[in-house]
């Protein structure tokens, strides 16, 4: 298991390090079997109007799913004890619906959508495409919309494109208003 560490305006020192190491790393491997790795992301706003100034953001990588939390705090070890206690939160929220479901492991690989360039025929196609300003690719595999659910939720997302196991076609979960779920699938 990998325990990256990456930084914006901030400089990492060892006591930094191990802390976050000890909070983080420590505590997820006693719940999670099967992690893959660990990303601590510090990022600290230069922006004076910004009381919360110090932002850590922890995913964790799994075969089966992503889980991402984030928080700030008014310095680096208030943020990561945040952090830490938000993620621990959203581990145990998980393994509890692995348990449920009646799996014993996270046996899945990570999935999502698949952005793609679009092509345009009118004039207007150059401005629309400079307009993207990011593409994400992803391993997409069939999985049934609880299971979307779950990953949209891990990763902290308002939708997930996912192909729908029960049905066969590429699918879309969100998040509506109403704090409910919505599926999008094409009919042919």
């Amino acid at each position: 298991m990998e325990f990256i560490f990456k930084s914006k305006n901030i400089e990492l020192d060892d006591r930094i390090r191990n802390y976050a190491e000890k909070k983080i790393k420590n505590k997820i491997v006693r719940i999670l079997d099967n992690v893959i790795n660990i990303e601590m992301k510090f990022i600290y706003e230069k922006n004076p109007r910004i009381n919360l100034d110090n932002k850590v953001e922890v995913t964790v990588f799994t075969p089966g799913s992503t889980i991402r939390a984030t928080d700030s705090g008014s310095d680096v070890y208030e943020a990561i004890d945040k952090v830490s206690s938000k993620l621990e939160r959203l581990i145990k929220k998980y393994k509890e619906k692995l348990v449920s479901r009646g799996r014993k492991s996270e046996g899945k690989k990570e999935f999502a959508g698949i952005g793609k360039d679009i092509e345009f025929e009118k004039d207007d196609s150059s401005k629309i495409r400079d307009s993207i300003v990011k593409v994400k690719t992803f391993d997409i595999k069939p999985i049934p919309p609880e299971e979307a659910i779950l990953q949209m939720e891990m990763l902290g997302h308002d939708f997930f494109v996912f192909i729908n196991s029960e049905s066969g076609k590429t699918a879309v979960i969100y998040r509506r208003k109403d704090k409910n779920y919505g599926l999008i699938e094409p009919s042919l």
